[in-house]
């Protein structure tokens, strides 16, 4: 991944003499304005160009792939504070200026944090789990250096389950995608959106249960890994 700033883009720097503010820049590029709003003075600006830069790439796929309405206007926070590894809430996305200190080259974070910006919801009747596994399933499919973060899906074990959630719910997605119905992430993403997703539309999409459908992926689980 190039390490330069993104060609073209134009941004604003105003240091301000709030603690919990150090630094903001305002990007405009592909019709989206990103704010990084950055409250470590030691953090790389390598990675926080790596960090825009993968934005920029994969959140317009995102949008035209899966909600074309999605917000134009987003917020990064490089929290000194935050000691998970990332959350979103209404178009803001907070990283842990420690976690991605110490995993420069695990970027495509914001791939599946900016997913949540555009999968948008709100209280949602689905589950937990399929909104994280289609956030991991969207960092799959999109994501811009998985393989430098040495992320991957796993390997199917006998003791998993669809609802353990994040990369082994996205790795039965991905199986579904192939085996049954190409297309299916888009449309349930469509209905947790709509609000309009119930128990029964797995079944409604491709003529099996969610029960079935694990059976099936069990009994046969290979994928054919995106490299």
């Amino acid at each position: 991944m190039k390490k330069a700033l993104i060609p073209g883009l134009v941004f604003i720097l105003a240091f301000t003499v709030d603690t919990h503010a150090q630094s903001s820049e305002v990007f405009n590029k592909k019709g989206y304005k990103l704010t990084v709003e950055n409250q470590d003075a030691a953090f790389s600006n390598d990675l926080k160009n790596k960090l825009v830069e993968t934005f920029y790439e994969v959140y317009p796929k995102l949008a035209r792939a899966y909600n074309k309405k999605t917000v134009k206007e987003v917020t990064f926070v490089i929290d000194t504070a935050y000691d998970g590894v990332a959350a979103t809430d209404n178009g803001r996305v907070v990283f842990s200026s420690k976690y991605m200190t110490k995993h420069p080259g695990d970027v495509d974070v914001v791939t599946h944090e900016v997913m949540h910006i555009v999968q948008n919801y709100g209280q949602s009747n689905g589950p937990g789990w399929l909104t994280e596994g289609i956030a991991d399933y969207a960092r799959y499919k999109f994501g811009v250096d998985n393989a430098g973060a040495k992320w991957s899906l796993p390997a199917f074990k006998a003791t998993q389950n669809y609802e353990n959630s994040y990369r082994i719910t996205a790795r039965f997605l991905v199986w579904i995608e192939a085996s049954i119905k190409p297309g299916l992430v888009k449309d349930l993403d469509g209905q947790l959106r709509g609000h309009t997703f119930t128990d029964d539309s797995w079944k409604n999409e491709t003529g099996k249960t969610l029960d079935e459908l694990w059976a099936a992926y069990a009994a046969n689980p290979t994928i054919s890994v995106k490299s």
